[in-house]
């Protein structure tokens, strides 16, 4: 496990933070003034605008699905005529979902997805890509599938004892990029890092009428 992915706590970890307001204000001991005010943000993944995308190297074809539950990425290496599973989940950062607003020129401390793992099948170590990307909000298109990426995440593993646990992502150095761009979502891809020997097909839970388990993006920020 690297140091950055926390596992374990992570089911008592959201339960504290979903225990207390969206939004909290920390006053740091000993001094005042708003360049002292720390804020923390939840936000929910937009079902309605996440999705993965498969290519099947048979075919040639793409199949988009939009707000599937759970969202696959990943593929079996030992089965060259299956298709590869990209996904796509989407952070409203504006408060349109009515989740908690991170400013436009917020001075980003931390940000960590968590996410809820369904499934891991084929491996039992899967090397993961997390990508910053953009893609619209009405859908997802083929094109998402290999856009450029506007920022990577160092790579990580997903492991079969994620199963049926939370997993916690250290997004930081991505949500720093989201807003130097402004943008007004924090959209990011999971795909399979094609390392030699690297395999396995992941799923993660996205039910929004469970917020226990649904994605949750939690930024610090001043």
């Amino acid at each position: 496990m690297r140091p950055n992915e926390n596992r374990g706590e992570g089911h008592m970890r959201r339960l504290l933070y979903l225990g207390v307001a969206s939004i909290l204000v920390l006053a740091l001991s000993g001094c005042g003034g708003d360049s002292r005010t720390i804020f923390v943000a939840q936000i929910f993944s937009d079902q309605q605008t996440d999705g993965d995308i498969a290519f099947d190297p048979v075919l040639s074809s793409y199949t988009i699905t939009n707000g599937p539950d759970p969202v696959f990425f990943g593929i079996d290496e030992g089965n060259l005529n299956l298709p590869e599973f990209r996904a796509f989940l989407d952070f409203p950062l504006d408060g349109s979902t009515g989740g908690d607003v991170v400013p436009t020129g917020a001075r980003i401390r931390s940000a960590t997805i968590e996410v809820f793992i369904d499934q891991i099948t084929f491996a039992s170590s899967v090397p993961t890509l997390l990508d910053l990307v953009q893609y619209p909000i009405s859908g997802l298109t083929t094109g998402d599938f290999n856009s450029p990426p506007l920022a990577t995440r160092p790579p990580f593993d997903f492991l079969s004892l994620d199963v049926g646990n939370f997993v916690a992502i250290d997004v930081t150095p991505l949500m720093v990029e989201a807003q130097r761009l402004g943008l007004a979502d924090f959209q990011v891809r999971f795909l399979l890092d094609f390392v030699p020997g690297a395999n396995g097909l992941v799923g993660i839970v996205d039910t929004p009428a469970v917020t226990l388990t649904a994605p949750l993006l939690i930024v610090e920020y001043r």
